[in-house]
């Protein structure tokens, strides 16, 4: 991946470490926690292989070291932490916990280049691994991500070569921990949004084969709706799980995301011509007629509790609702597969989705072999998979399994595992409202103004082309 560094960002760089030089202090979490947002423990765990790089004996070292609150993540860091610190005499982890509420990328980029903090969870909004780097195709016209800002202003450590990082596959290095050839970071973990969950007991109630292609998904929906069942639900009261739901109708008309952003930029490919119009049909057809009535009125996690009642044969989401469903009814008889959006099979074999939190160091730690034994404990394949245990995560490691429901059923599907267009694609300075055709399902009546898939299309197309000058 190639990108450039933004003017105001090396600018605003400078200014933190002037400012540090000038009045900072050494306490770690008192940068961002002045607000309240913050809370610092002194527990931790670690690996067995941690000790072996800790340092001489007896030296005392703090590592500092900064994470997101995500209660499943922080309880098992506290666990993980504890074991490091006995596993390493005289090292004292000092893990600041930024928040709801709290502005993360501020609190990461003011510790970096402030050179507070040795460890970093990278989980920067949208907490997507290296995502949407800037090509060279886009040319100037966008502001590349927070990740690559900080490996190019030097302040993230290159870890390409440490033992490590073979750990993971092959595919989460090179798609989510790579810039330039180099690896920056170790990726944790990944989650799938192109898939739907299915009633198995309601298709065997109305026998109805599980769909494989479009088609034979819109005729399981006729037979569903005219038993007096309904064949999908979604939270549209929230917005944003309408089209995250059709993603899988996305992924199937394109398979190859990356060259979907890229041929959007050039012009090769346009969302009111070929697949992109047939794509905005479907869209239509998903909102307005595979949805039951009155999901406008339900949330995300409400239309999972609404699903859970049984009427409902398939729910479009992320795998990330497989609790919630579980919570809402224990019994429930469900598999999650695919979104069959083409009428090719063939095409709808793919989970599309996003990588998750990742783990750095700072460049300028003082203490790199402690930070690199850190992450070497992260690494280490029985901590991780108690690691993917407590947080539910897909596993990016080839050695790991998710030991739950959804892991029975998306283990099979990984190996088809790609990375989401939202992950390579930027929105070219100067686009309309309406240019990001990948939504495009959420702004159908009722959920918004369109009533037209081709309409609507020309109208995508157009507030693209006004960012590309076209």
């Amino acid at each position: 991946m190639k990108g450039k560094l933004g003017p105001f960002w090396v600018l605003a760089v400078v200014l933190a470490l002037v400012l540090a030089a000038c009045g900072g202090d050494d306490d770690g979490g008192d940068d961002s926690g002045d607000n309240g947002t913050t809370e610092t423990t002194e527990a931790a765990s670690g690996g067995d292989d941690g000790g072996e790089d800790g340092g001489e004996a007896g030296e005392e070292v703090s590592l500092r070291v900064l994470v997101h609150q995500n209660p499943p993540l922080t309880d098992y860091m506290t666990d993980f932490n504890a074991q490091f610190e006995a596993d390493n005499p005289g090292v004292t982890i000092d893990m600041e916990i930024v928040a709801p509420g709290g502005d993360y990328a501020t609190a990461v980029n003011a510790r970096l280049a402030a050179a507070d903090v040795d460890v970093i969870d990278y989980c920067i909004d949208p907490c997507a691994g290296f995502s949407t780097p800037v090509e060279d195709y886009m040319g100037d016209n966008v502001e590349a991500p927070a990740w690559q800002q900080l490996i190019q202003a030097g302040l993230v450590m290159d870890i390409t070569d440490e033992p490590f990082v073979q750990n993971f596959d092959e595919a989460s290095i090179q798609d989510a921990a790579t810039f330039e050839d180099s690896v920056y970071a170790i990726n944790m973990g990944r989650v799938s949004y192109s898939g739907m969950f299915v009633n198995n007991d309601l298709l065997a109630e109305v026998g109805v084969d599980l769909p494989t292609t479009w088609d034979e998904l819109v005729a399981a929906c006729d037979t569903i709706n005219a038993t007096g069942n309904f064949c999908m639900t979604q939270g549209g009261a929230d917005g944003w799980p309408i089209f995250v739901g059709a993603y899988g109708l996305l992924g199937a008309a394109f398979p190859d995301q990356a060259a979907l952003a890229e041929g959007l930029w050039t012009g090769d490919i346009k969302w009111n011509e070929g697949e992109g119009l047939a794509l905005m049909e479907k869209f239509q057809i998903y909102a307005q007629d595979m949805l039951e009535p009155g999901v406008t009125g339900l949330g995300h996690n409400e239309a999972t509790a609404r699903y859970a009642a049984g009427d409902v044969a398939f729910l479009p989401t992320g795998v990330w609702q497989a609790p919630v469903l579980e919570e809402s009814e224990p019994g429930f008889d469900w598999t999650y597969v695919p979104f069959p959006g083409s009428d090719n099979a063939e095409d709808n074999q793919y989970l599309f989705g996003k990588y998750d939190m990742s783990w750095m160091i700072a460049s300028d730690t003082p203490h790199p072999d402690i930070a690199k034994a850190y992450l070497a404990g992260l690494a280490d394949p029985d901590n991780y998979q108690t690691f993917v245990d407590a947080t539910g995560y897909l596993p990016t490691q080839p050695t790991a399994t998710l030991n739950s429901k959804l892991g029975e059923a998306v283990a099979p599907l990984l190996e088809n595992y790609r990375v989401g267009f939202e992950q390579y694609y930027i929105s070219p300075t100067g686009a309309g409202q309406w240019a990001n055709g990948s939504q495009a399902a959420s702004w159908f009546d009722p959920f918004n103004e369109w009533t037209d898939a081709g309409e609507l299309a020309d109208q995508v197309q157009a507030d693209l082309e006004a960012g590309l000058g076209g």
